[in-house]
Protein backbone atom coordinates (compact mmCIF):
# COMPACT_ATOMS: atom_id res chain seq x y z
CA UNK A 1 0.00 0.00 0.00
CA UNK A 2 1.49 3.30 -1.12
CA UNK A 3 0.64 5.72 1.64
CA UNK A 4 3.86 7.59 2.20
CA UNK A 5 2.29 8.07 5.61
CA UNK A 6 1.40 6.09 8.70
CA UNK A 7 -0.84 3.58 6.98
CA UNK A 8 -4.13 5.32 7.73
CA UNK A 9 -4.89 5.97 4.08
CA UNK A 10 -3.72 4.88 0.66
CA UNK A 11 -2.86 8.06 -1.21
CA UNK A 12 -2.35 5.93 -4.31
CA UNK A 13 -6.14 5.72 -4.37
CA UNK A 14 -6.57 9.41 -5.09
CA UNK A 15 -8.60 10.74 -7.96
CA UNK A 16 -10.05 13.90 -9.44
CA UNK A 17 -13.77 13.71 -8.78
CA UNK A 18 -15.50 16.80 -10.13
CA UNK A 19 -15.47 20.56 -10.70
CA UNK A 20 -18.27 22.63 -9.17
CA UNK A 21 -19.31 26.26 -9.59
CA UNK A 22 -22.35 26.19 -7.27
CA UNK A 23 -23.29 24.31 -4.08
CA UNK A 24 -25.70 21.86 -5.69
CA UNK A 25 -22.76 20.51 -7.70
CA UNK A 26 -20.60 19.76 -4.64
CA UNK A 27 -20.00 16.05 -3.87
CA UNK A 28 -22.65 14.29 -1.84
CA UNK A 29 -21.76 12.55 1.40
CA UNK A 30 -19.98 13.52 4.58
CA UNK A 31 -16.27 13.08 3.83
CA UNK A 32 -14.17 15.79 5.52
CA UNK A 33 -12.78 18.43 3.20
CA UNK A 34 -9.50 20.36 3.23
CA UNK A 35 -9.73 23.51 1.13
CA UNK A 36 -6.76 25.29 -0.43
CA UNK A 37 -6.89 29.05 -0.92
CA UNK A 38 -4.31 31.49 -2.23
CA UNK A 39 -3.62 33.94 -4.98
CA UNK A 40 -3.30 32.80 -8.57
CA UNK A 41 -0.17 30.80 -9.41
CA UNK A 42 0.86 30.34 -5.76
CA UNK A 43 1.06 26.58 -6.22
CA UNK A 44 -2.20 25.02 -4.98
CA UNK A 45 -2.35 22.36 -7.69
CA UNK A 46 1.35 21.59 -7.28
CA UNK A 47 0.87 21.18 -3.52
CA UNK A 48 -1.96 18.70 -4.05
CA UNK A 49 0.14 16.70 -6.53
CA UNK A 50 3.10 16.72 -4.14
CA UNK A 51 1.08 15.63 -1.10
CA UNK A 52 -0.50 12.81 -3.08
CA UNK A 53 2.66 11.75 -4.96
CA UNK A 54 0.87 12.24 -8.26
CA UNK A 55 2.47 14.46 -10.88
CA UNK A 56 -0.56 15.12 -13.03
CA UNK A 57 -3.58 14.61 -10.76
CA UNK A 58 -4.25 18.32 -10.25
CA UNK A 59 -3.82 20.25 -13.46
CA UNK A 60 -0.93 22.72 -13.11
CA UNK A 61 -0.82 25.71 -15.43
CA UNK A 62 1.91 28.28 -15.94
CA UNK A 63 -0.85 30.77 -16.75
CA UNK A 64 -2.50 32.25 -13.64
CA UNK A 65 -6.26 32.29 -13.38
CA UNK A 66 -6.83 28.91 -15.03
CA UNK A 67 -8.78 27.37 -12.14
CA UNK A 68 -12.25 28.66 -12.96
CA UNK A 69 -14.25 26.33 -10.70
CA UNK A 70 -13.84 24.44 -7.44
CA UNK A 71 -11.97 21.17 -8.04
CA UNK A 72 -12.57 18.23 -5.69
CA UNK A 73 -9.95 15.48 -5.30
CA UNK A 74 -10.97 12.29 -3.50
CA UNK A 75 -8.27 10.72 -1.32
CA UNK A 76 -8.94 7.02 -0.67
CA UNK A 77 -12.63 7.77 0.02
CA UNK A 78 -11.43 9.24 3.34
CA UNK A 79 -11.26 12.97 2.58
CA UNK A 80 -11.30 15.55 -0.19
CA UNK A 81 -8.72 18.13 -1.14
CA UNK A 82 -10.63 21.10 -2.53
CA UNK A 83 -8.79 23.46 -4.87
CA UNK A 84 -10.47 26.86 -4.88
CA UNK A 85 -9.94 29.43 -7.66
CA UNK A 86 -6.95 31.71 -7.12
CA UNK A 87 -7.56 35.34 -6.25
CA UNK A 88 -5.69 38.54 -7.11
CA UNK A 89 -5.18 37.84 -10.81
CA UNK A 90 -5.17 41.20 -12.59
CA UNK A 91 -5.88 40.10 -16.16
CA UNK A 92 -9.51 39.12 -15.72
CA UNK A 93 -12.59 41.32 -15.75
CA UNK A 94 -14.12 42.78 -12.60
CA UNK A 95 -17.18 40.64 -13.27
CA UNK A 96 -15.11 37.47 -13.38
CA UNK A 97 -13.22 38.45 -10.23
CA UNK A 98 -16.52 39.05 -8.47
CA UNK A 99 -17.81 35.68 -9.67
CA UNK A 100 -14.75 33.88 -8.33
CA UNK A 101 -14.94 35.75 -5.02
CA UNK A 102 -18.59 34.77 -4.59
CA UNK A 103 -17.76 31.15 -5.47
CA UNK A 104 -14.98 31.02 -2.86
CA UNK A 105 -16.99 32.77 -0.16
CA UNK A 106 -20.07 30.62 -0.73
CA UNK A 107 -18.05 27.44 -0.35
CA UNK A 108 -16.13 28.58 2.73
CA UNK A 109 -19.22 30.02 4.40
CA UNK A 110 -21.71 27.21 3.78
CA UNK A 111 -19.85 23.92 3.40
CA UNK A 112 -20.35 21.94 6.60
CA UNK A 113 -17.92 19.21 5.45
CA UNK A 114 -15.11 21.77 5.48
CA UNK A 115 -12.75 20.87 8.33
CA UNK A 116 -9.63 22.86 7.48
CA UNK A 117 -8.40 25.65 5.20
CA UNK A 118 -4.81 25.66 3.95
CA UNK A 119 -3.87 29.18 2.91
CA UNK A 120 -0.90 29.34 0.56
CA UNK A 121 1.49 32.25 0.21
CA UNK A 122 4.67 32.54 -1.85
CA UNK A 123 7.66 32.45 0.54
CA UNK A 124 9.63 34.77 -1.76
CA UNK A 125 7.25 37.70 -1.42
CA UNK A 126 5.45 39.63 1.27
CA UNK A 127 1.75 38.73 1.54
CA UNK A 128 -0.42 40.93 -0.67
CA UNK A 129 -3.42 42.99 0.39
CA UNK A 130 -5.60 40.19 -1.00
CA UNK A 131 -3.73 37.72 1.21
CA UNK A 132 -4.32 39.92 4.26
CA UNK A 133 -8.02 40.19 3.45
CA UNK A 134 -8.35 36.43 3.01
CA UNK A 135 -6.53 35.68 6.26
CA UNK A 136 -8.67 38.16 8.20
CA UNK A 137 -11.79 36.62 6.66
CA UNK A 138 -10.69 33.15 7.79
CA UNK A 139 -9.92 34.42 11.31
CA UNK A 140 -13.19 36.34 11.58
CA UNK A 141 -15.18 33.21 10.79
CA UNK A 142 -13.20 31.02 13.15
CA UNK A 143 -12.34 28.45 10.47
CA UNK A 144 -9.63 25.93 11.41
CA UNK A 145 -6.65 26.74 9.22
CA UNK A 146 -2.93 26.59 8.60
CA UNK A 147 -0.65 28.68 6.40
CA UNK A 148 1.84 27.14 3.97
CA UNK A 149 4.66 29.18 2.41
CA UNK A 150 5.24 27.61 -1.00
CA UNK A 151 8.24 27.55 -3.37
CA UNK A 152 10.77 27.16 -0.54
CA UNK A 153 13.25 25.65 -3.01
CA UNK A 154 13.43 29.04 -4.78
CA UNK A 155 15.34 30.71 -1.92
CA UNK A 156 18.46 29.83 0.06
CA UNK A 157 17.82 27.63 3.08
CA UNK A 158 19.41 30.27 5.29
CA UNK A 159 16.68 32.74 4.35
CA UNK A 160 13.70 30.52 5.10
CA UNK A 161 13.22 31.33 8.79
CA UNK A 162 13.53 35.05 8.11
CA UNK A 163 10.91 34.87 5.37
CA UNK A 164 8.58 32.86 7.62
CA UNK A 165 8.97 35.45 10.38
CA UNK A 166 8.13 38.26 7.94
CA UNK A 167 5.05 36.42 6.66
CA UNK A 168 3.89 35.67 10.20
CA UNK A 169 4.27 39.34 11.14
CA UNK A 170 2.58 40.70 7.99
CA UNK A 171 -0.46 38.43 8.25
CA UNK A 172 -0.63 38.57 12.04
CA UNK A 173 -0.27 34.81 12.47
CA UNK A 174 -0.10 33.92 16.15
CA UNK A 175 3.10 32.32 17.45
CA UNK A 176 1.36 29.00 18.14
CA UNK A 177 -0.42 28.85 14.76
CA UNK A 178 0.89 26.61 11.99
CA UNK A 179 3.17 28.12 9.31
CA UNK A 180 5.11 25.64 7.18
CA UNK A 181 7.75 26.20 4.49
CA UNK A 182 7.00 23.88 1.57
CA UNK A 183 8.52 22.89 -1.74
CA UNK A 184 6.49 20.85 -4.20
CA UNK A 185 9.71 20.32 -6.18
CA UNK A 186 11.82 18.78 -3.39
CA UNK A 187 9.16 17.61 -0.94
CA UNK A 188 10.47 19.87 1.80
CA UNK A 189 7.79 20.21 4.49
CA UNK A 190 5.71 17.30 3.15
CA UNK A 191 5.99 15.02 6.18
CA UNK A 192 5.38 17.88 8.58
CA UNK A 193 2.31 19.02 6.67
CA UNK A 194 0.84 15.52 6.43
CA UNK A 195 1.35 15.06 10.15
CA UNK A 196 -0.50 18.29 10.87
CA UNK A 197 -3.26 17.45 8.40
CA UNK A 198 -3.86 14.05 9.98
CA UNK A 199 -3.99 15.60 13.42
CA UNK A 200 -6.28 18.44 12.38
CA UNK A 201 -8.69 16.51 10.17
CA UNK A 202 -8.63 12.78 10.79
CA UNK A 203 -8.56 12.96 14.58
CA UNK A 204 -11.23 15.67 14.52
CA UNK A 205 -13.43 13.47 12.35
CA UNK A 206 -12.99 10.48 14.67
CA UNK A 207 -13.90 12.61 17.68
CA UNK A 208 -17.07 13.79 15.95
CA UNK A 209 -18.10 10.19 15.35
CA UNK A 210 -17.65 9.11 18.96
Amino acid sequence: MDTGRSGQMDIGRSRYELTAVKPEQYPAGDLPEIALVGRSNVGKSSLINSLLNRKGLARVSSEPGKTRGINFYNVDDILYFVDLPGYGYAKVSKEEKASWAKMIETYLHTRRQLKLVIMLVDIRHSPTEDDKLMYRWILDRGIAHMVVATKADKIARGRIQGRLSEIRKTLGIKADASLTAYSSETGQGREQLWSELEKAVLEQTVNEQI
